[in-house]
């Protein structure tokens, strides 16, 4: 299993090295793609993948997407509205086939995944994207890696014992405090090509902290959906992981927290 997990894990970086580093519509496009995977793995728990709402939400997310790139739309309130009346008459004129879970999870699911995802895509085409974008992995992964190790060997005090025994909060700590210095020891290999300096520098370390953080609510939640509906993953694609959700499960709160912090500090 170690081994298996491994190697997907290298696989998944190269891949990001890949998409990431060539940005635009490659990045655009995959991003889309990878937000309609991790889509139906949510909407297969609430068993509305192959239904109508199900639907209009891949529906939603594509355009949403075009909408990105080629901005047809002078507000995307008005894309949002169209979707949750769309939404609402399939609940009120099929009824009673959908229960108000579903019209709700269905709705949910395209800001938790499409919409929050979309800002991997979002950071990279900022002034410094193609630098401060990986700012999103390594407050997520880097932080989780982190997280783990430093639990392993100091954790006593449980952060979360009925969701998730295993996660300490010196693992939380030293999570967050890896994320940081991660983020710095980054920021220095790149301060020319990033033209930054000492507070840049630090500002960046400081908002990997925060996000690693944040990170953390966006693994537990993920977990606890699972819990709820009583699955172990939610999908298999990525051998030794599971799904795009259990993969991205942090990554999808990190990637917008990364964008507005970014645009605004730095």
């Amino acid at each position: 299993m170690f081994r298996t997990r491994l190697l997907s894990g290298i696989v998944l970086v190269a891949l990001a090295l890949l998409l990431i580093i060539t940005g635009g519509k490659v990045l655009l496009a995959s991003t889309c793609a990878i937000s309609l995977i991790g889509l139906m793995e949510l909407y297969r728990v609430f068993d509305i993948h192959k239904k109508p709402v199900g639907i209009l939400g891949y529906i939603f997310t594509v355009f949403y997407y075009l909408d990105l790139n080629f901005k047809f739309l002078p507000n995307l309130e008005i894309l949002v509205i169209a979707f949750l009346i769309l939404l609402l008459a399939c609940f009120v004129l099929t009824f009673p086939k959908y229960h108000s879970r579903q019209i709700m999870a269905a709705f949910f699911g395209v800001f938790y995944v499409s919409i929050m995802l979309s800002f991997i895509y979002q950071t990279r085409m900022i002034p410094n994207g193609k630098y401060i974008v990986w700012l999103i992995f390594l407050c997520s992964w880097g932080c989780d890696t982190c997280a783990y190790c430093v639990g392993r060997l100091f954790g006593k005090h449980k952060m979360a014992p009925v969701l998730s025994p295993k996660k300490s909060v010196e693992g939380a700590i030293g999570g967050v405090a890896g994320a940081f210095l991660l983020t710095i020891i980054y920021s220095l290999i790149f301060r020319t090509q990033m033209q930054i300096g000492s507070r840049e520098i630090i500002v960046l370390g400081i908002i990997s902290a925060i996000g690693a953080l944040i990170s953390m609510i966006g693994d537990l939640a993920a977990s606890a959906i699972k819990r709820n509906y009583d699955i172990k993953d939610y999908g298999r694609l990525i051998p030794g992981h599971g799904g795009i959700l259990d993969r991205f499960d942090s990554v999808i709160i990190t990637a917008p927290i990364i964008y507005f912090l970014a645009v605004y500090l730095v």
